[in-house]
């Protein structure tokens, strides 16, 4: 008995122990996380003041280091911050700065993260002398500007620095070569300038280098090579010369390499052989040339892409390239490439790989290497033959020398080809003809030369008389449909033809039920419903799995059976990134279809600028200019690829606010695609109407050339940029007479001489700075480029896109050789063509009234940083410009050549 006593007063003696032990510990752990430094509290209190966050995220009266959102903590001190995301209060947006003055009182800070957290201004001096613990600096897209400060490089427990995404200005300071504990650099998309310091060989432990989207010049450090754990380097979109160094084959652990949309040339080094782990590269847009080695791609190999789209590359591919067996992108268009296609004796099966080999030299004919790939485009060469079963019908095959296949190459240009490399070409199938004896020769040129002579004189006649039809007609379309051209074209609602095609519903989702349907949408209650389209019904709707979905319900009875029918043949052809995904359909009731979409959480454009603040009152917050820009620039990218992506274009024709969705990032999706419509070359036109002098009819927007109908998107596309900076997205759905009225009023404050006349329409929900306004300026002037009366004198998309996404580009005078800028490709093409349509004339620089007696409709809210001089002067209005205002329009904004109004085919 005393032996089991024992035991039992040993068994509860240790009980107690554990659970003092454990509660003791609790404590210990509590009391280390909970902040114990009054310094510190203070700091923190500033830096909410300071920042203007919310008490949503640091609330009052609560232990910072338990209760505050982003807040960590070690040992009673805090060691990291992070406010990536967080919104300011309505106090906070009226002046928003880079103020976190009170982070230099963290004495064991670790990692600081505002990304996404706008923090206007420059980055203090004292970073680099007062954050000495700092290992991750994260300021990506913060609105951060002025210059990097040298003194970062004193930060030597760095170990991840992210300041992409800013308007960051100056040279990269050396001194960040003395960051040798630094894994990741990511300085791209700024306005940095000079030179890729020298000293970032001294970054051994670098694993990712990305300054890319910048206007750096010079050439690529031949050091970089001595990096040798570096996994990713992207020097992309600069303005880098000189060759590829060969030490670049010194990288082999490099997995990410692109080099393209500089200005580099010469030969591909033979050292990248070594690059074996490398999986991406992109040397696309420029100026490389000579052959591929052949040994470049060693194999077995990772590669799974290969860019080298807009070079000037000779000679054969390297056969081994065709047996890469990751590879899902190859990329070689727009080169002098030739040769033929090597015939592959693996049966691949056809995968996502897309190959584009366009606009080359290849001939010959179409090989079973091609079966491997899904999306194949060979247009733009020279290859003969019959299209084999294992070529899929979207391939692109236009502007070769193939049989039994529409837009191919004339006889004369395919025997040229082929006999200056001493080949037969097969005459596109037909027999070849028997060649004439010698006595019959004379005769037989006799006999051509009257039978060219009769048919020219005939020809000469049918044209004439086809010529006067076309006055006739042109003349008789402007007299019936003329509209004001201030208001430009407007899409005839013309019903489409008959589709003609099959539809491939394999590509078009999920097959769903009418009684799936239902249930979704509580039998299309009116309580789901979103509004009525003029493609049919749009429902709110929730599947059995709880994914929400938007319906579509088609009613036949009164909408054309051939609108749904190229809603589906479009989508059963196209997917993109922009595009509102189409997850399904309903098919089965006679009378009415069902197309079933994503569900948008921010819904349209036009009911997302403005929406109620439910968090603090009933008031109408404004979408702030980063995401309208944002917005700007997806939708740009969705109608690019439409215009210029498709073979044939497609034109939306529907462009509006309410057709541009977004999901809940803010994403763009372009939506309202039941009026898309592909069009075929009718490129001369234009070309003729303008020879002839006659009036062109606005209703050529959409029954026109092509470049009519890309047209009539940029009109409409302007009209959406223009609501953006005014806020007034409705004013599209106006009249044409409300439209022209807004138009005469808006315009004229949008020049390219005075970007202060911008403020007097600009949305008085709005608070931008200096650097903003730039930004807000040069969207202005795009929009107003868009909206040329003259269709012809607009931009292409293509062009639009890329001053989007170099909007300060548009505005400021560029620092380094404007002639170099002129010569690149890449950086003169797309403003050449954006401001070709900006004339030196009255009408273009109108004289507007002064502020004091004349002012749009809106006001600003516009908040000077600075002296302003004359800057609200009218244009003309014989005030003295400040010279950071006045721009050489010759140079900024050259005027393209006639020649340049109808964009022309590429020619080898």
């Amino acid at each position: 008995m005393v032996d089991q006593r024992s035991i039992r007063v040993a068994l509860l003696y240790l009980m107690f122990l554990l659970l003092f032990e454990s509660t003791f510990g609790q404590q210990v752990q509590q009391q280390q996380q909970r902040l114990s430094s009054g310094i510190e509290f203070t700091a923190l209190f500033e830096l909410r003041s300071s920042l203007g966050l919310r008490s949503r995220e640091w609330p009052r009266k609560v232990d910072p280091c338990t209760r505050w959102n982003g807040i960590t903590c070690e040992n009673g001190s805090v060691i990291g911050i992070n406010i990536s995301g967080f919104r300011r209060t309505r106090v906070g947006k009226q002046n928003p700065q880079f103020a976190v003055d009170s982070l230099a009182n963290f004495s064991h800070l670790v990692s600081f993260n505002a990304s996404k957290f706008l923090l206007p201004g420059s980055i203090p001096n004292w970073f680099g002398q007062r954050l000495l613990t700092l290992q991750v600096l994260d300021l990506r897209s913060c609105n951060v500007t002025g210059v990097i400060p040298s003194s970062i490089g004193n930060l030597t427990n760095l170990t991840s620095l992210y300041l992409s995404d800013n308007r960051l200005t100056g040279q990269i300071p050396s001194t960040l070569g003395q960051l040798l504990s630094l894994l990741v650099l990511d300085l791209s998309k700024n306005l940095l300038t000079g030179s890729i310091p020298s000293s970032f060989v001294s970054l051994r432990d670098l694993t990712s280098l990305d300054i890319s989207s910048n206007n750096l010049t010079g050439s690529i450090p031949p050091g970089i090579g001595a990096l040798s754990k570096l996994q990713s380097l992207n020097l992309s979109d600069n303005s880098l010369i000189s060759s590829i160094p060969a030490q670049l084959g010194d990288l082999d652990s490099l997995v990410d390499l692109d080099l393209s949309s500089n200005g580099l040339s010469g030969l591909v080094p033979q050292d990248l052989r070594g690059l074996r782990n490398l999986q991406r590269m992109v040397f696309g847009n420029n100026g490389l040339g000579g052959s591929l080695p052949a040994n470049l791609f060693p194999a077995p190999s990772q590669l799974q892409v290969i860019v080298l789209r807009n070079n000037s590359f000779i000679g054969d591919l390297p056969v081994v390239l065709w047996s890469i067996p990751g590879l899902n992108l190859l990329d070689i268009s727009h080169n002098n490439f030739t040769g033929e296609l090597p015939n592959s004796a693996l049966n691949y099966n056809a995968t996502a790989a897309v190959l584009d080999i366009s606009h080359n030299k290849f001939y010959g004919g179409l090989t079973t290497v091609l079966g491997r790939f899904s999306s194949i485009d060979v247009s733009g060469n020279y290859f003969e033959g019959r299209v084999p079963d294992y070529v899929h019908d979207n391939a692109s095959l236009s502007t070769n020398c193939l049989q039994n296949v529409s837009n191919q190459r004339t006889l004369t240009e395919c025997v040229s080809f082929y006999a200056e490399r001493g080949l037969s070409f097969d005459d596109f199938g037909r027999p070849n003809s028997t060649e004439p004896s010698a006595p019959e020769t004379g005769k037989s040129n006799r006999r051509t030369i009257i039978l060219a002579t009769v048919l020219g004189g005939a020809g000469l006649i049918v044209l004439l008389m086809l010529l006067l039809l076309l006055v006739l007609c042109v003349r008789r379309r402007s007299t019936a449909n003329h509209r004001e051209i201030g208001v430009g074209p407007v899409p005839a609602r013309e019903t489409p033809p008959s589709l003609g095609v099959d539809i491939n519903f394999s590509n078009l989702g999920d097959l769903f039920t009418y009684q799936q349907l239902l249930q979704a949408t509580g039998d299309f209650g009116d309580a789901n419903l979103i509004k009525h389209g003029h493609s049919g019904d749009l429902f709110r709707g929730i599947l059995e799995g709880g994914l929400p979905v938007v319906i579509k319900r088609i009613d036949l009875q009164s909408i054309k059976k051939e609108a749904y029918l190229l809603e589906l043949d479009f989508f059963s052809k196209v997917s993109h990134p922009r595009v509102v995904p189409l997850l399904g359909h309903c098919l089965e009731k006679e009378n009415e279809k069902f197309l079933v979409y994503k569900y948008m959480p921010n819904g349209d454009l036009s009911s997302s600028l403005y929406r109620k603040n439910n968090l603090e009152d009933d008031s109408l917050q404004s979408l702030d200019w980063i995401t309208r820009l944002k917005i700007a620039i997806g939708a740009a990218e969705g109608l690019s690829y439409l215009h210029h992506e498709c073979t044939p274009p497609l034109v939306h024709r529907d462009v509006q606010a309410s057709s541009i969705l977004l999901d809940d990032k803010f994403e763009v999706r372009l939506g309202s695609l039941s009026e898309v419509c592909a069009q075929e070359g009718d490129g001369h036109q234009n070309r003729i109407t303008r020879l002839l002098r006659l009036p062109q009819s606005s209703e050529q927007g959409s029954s026109g050339s092509s470049t009519a109908l890309c047209a009539y998107d940029v009109y409409c596309f302007g009209k959406v940029l223009l609501g953006l900076v005014t806020g007034k997205l409705d004013i599209s759905a106006s009249s044409d007479t409300q439209m022209k009225e807004w138009l005469e009023q808006t315009l004229p404050y949008i020049t390219i001489y005075d970007k202060e006349l911008v403020t007097k329409i600009l949305d008085p929900s709005l608070l931008v700075d200096e650097d903003l306004l730039e930004e807000v300026w040069a969207m202005a002037i795009v929009a107003r480029s868009c909206l040329n009366p003259k269709p012809s004198r607009r931009p292409l998309m293509r062009y639009i896109l890329k001053a989007l996404e170099n909007p300060l580009r548009v505005v400021r005078e560029d620092t380094s050789s404007s002639a170099r800028l002129r010569a690149t490709s890449s950086r003169g093409s797309w403003n050449a063509a954006l401001f070709g349509s900006w004339r030196q004339s009255a009408s273009d620089v109108t004289v507007i009234p002064p502020a004091s007696t004349t002012r749009a409709e809106g006001g600003s809210s516009f908040k000077h940083s600075g002296t302003t001089g004359s800057q609200g002067s009218a244009p003309n209005g014989g005030g003295d410009h400040s010279s950071s205002h006045r721009r050489h329009s010759k140079e900024i904004f050259p005027e393209p050549p006639e020649a340049q109004d109808i964009e022309r085919p590429d020619r080898d």
